[in-house]
């Protein structure tokens, strides 16, 4: 059953994704609720996560049930076993979950996508580094980002930053909470040529912290701002929720616009309402649809908005 259902949605993506010439995507989504994996394509390696569950296996059993299904990857997208790196994938409530190592095996490859490079780490950390669901969204930046003062927050890897700096942007700031991710950043940065101290600034803070203390005022051209669904932060209550808090939220960032400013808020709260009505601005647009790539239709459970000043 997993064999037969792989192989036609991977030969289908595969189709789709070399016409579009994308090398790095997901071809399997929890098709099959016995099976219950993403798994994706990083060029000549595939990363598959198992949703945690109550499988009613043993330890031993799992494990075996695993490498099975990893010979099943394997087998239908003709790539070695050695190149399919499996894991489960469970979340921990609030923005620490997606910081959280699982290993120090320190499995990395560079991708590539759109004609840049990314680094990706295989094995020690809840995702891969390259969120493929944006692809379409950091096209959308890197089109506009040229003689533009570019904010990238929440940035984790950078991959909104070097889209923006690919793009011709006369300054990129990339603001997160772990310094992990900004270094990865940095280094996805340098790797691509594009990383200038006096152009492309890395903030190691808070997020909440820094909007309400550092953002300049009337400054930003353009502003990416993907927050998480829930987090501990010293700011709002002591807490975040982007459902309650995204009105503020917006209204702080668009003081940090230019006149002509435009922000990209996007969020992966499976419930979100947009209230339009409570933002001050002359355009709150839900361009989901138009920003779900090929490899997520039907799947994606983030909503996205371009809001413009």
């Amino acid at each position: 059953m997993f064999t037969n259902r792989l192989q036609k949605v991977y030969k289908h993506h595969s189709k789709l994704a070399r016409r579009q010439e994308v090398a790095c995507y997901r071809f399997y989504d929890h098709d099959l609720p016995e099976f219950p994996f993403a798994i994706e394509l990083y060029k000549d390696v595939v990363h598959a996560a198992e949703y945690k569950r109550k499988h009613g296996m043993e330890d031993a059993e799992h494990e075996e049930w695993l490498e099975a299904c990893k010979r099943v990857i394997a087998e239908v997208t003709e790539l070695p076993v050695e190149s399919i790196f499996m894991k489960v994938r469970q979340r921990k409530a609030g923005r620490q979950g997606q910081y959280e190592k699982f290993a120090e095996q320190k499995v990395e490859r560079i991708v590539p996508e759109a004609g840049l490079s990314f680094i990706i780490n295989l094995t020690d950390y809840l995702d891969t580094g390259l969120f493929l669901d944006h692809r379409i969204t950091r096209g959308m930046v890197r089109e506009e980002a040229r003689g533009k003062k570019v904010l990238n927050l929440f940035c984790y890897t950078g991959s909104f930053s070097v889209y923006a700096a690919s793009g011709g942007a006369d300054e990129v700031v990339s603001v997160d909470l772990s310094k992990t991710y900004l270094n990865w950043a940095k280094r996805n940065m340098q790797y691509n040529k594009l990383y200038k101290d006096e152009q492309h600034h890395f903030i190691h803070a808070d997020v909440m912290e820094w909007i309400d203390a550092e953002l300049p005022k009337d400054y930003f051209d353009i502003i990416v701002c993907d927050p998480p669904t829930f987090s501990n932060s010293k700011r709002m209550d002591d807490t975040f929720d982007v459902q309650r808090d995204h009105v503020k939220l917006l209204k702080q960032l668009l003081k940090g616009c230019t006149d002509t400013g435009r922000i990209y808020f996007s969020n992966n709260y499976r419930g979100f309402q947009v209230e339009r009505d409570a933002i001050p601005a002359t355009t709150v647009k839900d361009i989901t649809a138009t920003t779900t790539p090929f490899d997520f239709q039907g799947k994606l459970h983030r909503s996205c908005f371009l809001i413009e000043k």
